[in-house]
């Protein structure tokens, strides 16, 4: 490609994953996201959870000074408070539902323009169709509570499909299953769409571009990372987001340059989000013994180089 990547969508990075000692929603947060907002290669960046409101303030103020597209990770809550918007039990997911609404002020706080959730665990084959029934469920009271809270700019609520077998054992799971939960959403509420990971893909055995024209019509964010796969005495296998270049693993350069192809191809690029571009996110995580200053690094390196092989 002639122009640079930046002529077709924002690069972010997730910050809780590039800097995990802020996961739990604490720590050195606003030193952290200060380091990313200086970095003029990042036009946006996912936030998660900011348990202290002094600090999301400062927060907010910080990211609204360095103009940047924010996005908020509603994932890391749900999953450390064993929360699932897809639990048969209808109190646990009455409970997961509430703290959803609250992390959608959060994310209006910090002028979030996305909020993306997971499904909970897989039941099973016999109880999928249950278990998917109380997901979409969940995701429209999400929408409306988004929706009844808006004021010059709505949240969208995003869905981001995991493997099903392999680490975080997700309900949604296939990318073809995701679309066909956005369409039964989007009949009812416009503030929803899908978040494809290309680290996902090789744990759900997909192709990039199946998955990206399965997932393009109601694809509104975008994650490139890393996976470890069939070595599963590997300390990155699974679900864990290793740098690229890792021994063993699954993703480098030829990957994310046909995973760009394969967005080109759709039409990601050319499609309205509810970012004021389409947004393409690392979600890398610096392994014991790194830094996550070079792991960042090593991410803008490897898009530069599949972009300019484009």
């Amino acid at each position: 490609m002639q122009e640079p990547i930046e002529a077709y969508c924002h690069i972010g990075i997730v910050h809780p994953m590039a800097f995990p000692e802020v996961l739990q929603g604490e720590g050195p947060i606003l030193d952290t996201l200060t380091q990313v907002a200086l970095d003029p290669f990042f036009s946006a960046i996912e936030v998660t959870w900011i348990k202290d409101a002094s600090v999301r303030g400062d927060a907010a103020q910080l990211l609204a000074t360095a103009g940047m597209e924010v996005i908020f990770a509603a994932q890391p809550p749900l999953m450390q408070q064993n929360l699932s918007l897809s639990d048969p039990d209808p109190d646990q997911r009455r409970k997961a539902v509430d703290a959803c609404k609250q992390l959608i002020d959060q994310a209006y706080q910090l002028s979030a323009a996305i909020l993306v959730v997971l499904s909970g665990p897989d039941p099973g084959e016999s109880a999928r169709p249950q278990a998917t029934e109380a997901f979409i469920d969940s995701l429209k009271q999400l929408c409306n509570d988004a929706q009844q809270k808006s004021g010059e700019r709505m949240l969208a609520i995003s869905l981001e499909n995991f493997d099903r077998t392999v680490d975080k054992r997700c309900l949604i799971g296939p990318t073809r299953e995701a679309a066909g939960i956005a369409e039964a959403i989007r009949n009812e509420y416009s503030n929803f769409g899908l978040t494809l990971d290309l680290s996902h893909l090789p744990l759900l055995r997909e192709r990039a571009d199946e998955a990206a024209l399965a997932a393009v019509d109601h694809l509104i964010h975008v994650h490139i990372g890393n996976c470890v796969v069939g070595d599963t005495s590997h300390p990155a296998y699974g679900d864990q987001h290793p740098r690229f270049g890792v021994a063993g693993s699954a993703v480098g350069v030829p990957e994310v340059k046909r995973f760009l192809e394969a967005l080109i191809y759709a039409g990601y690029f050319k499609r309205n989000t509810p970012t004021t571009m389409p947004v393409v996110s690392f979600e890398v995580k610096p392994a014991q013994g790194e830094r996550s200053d070079l792991v960042i690094a090593n991410a803008k390196r490897t898009l530069k180089h599949a972009w300019a092989q484009l």
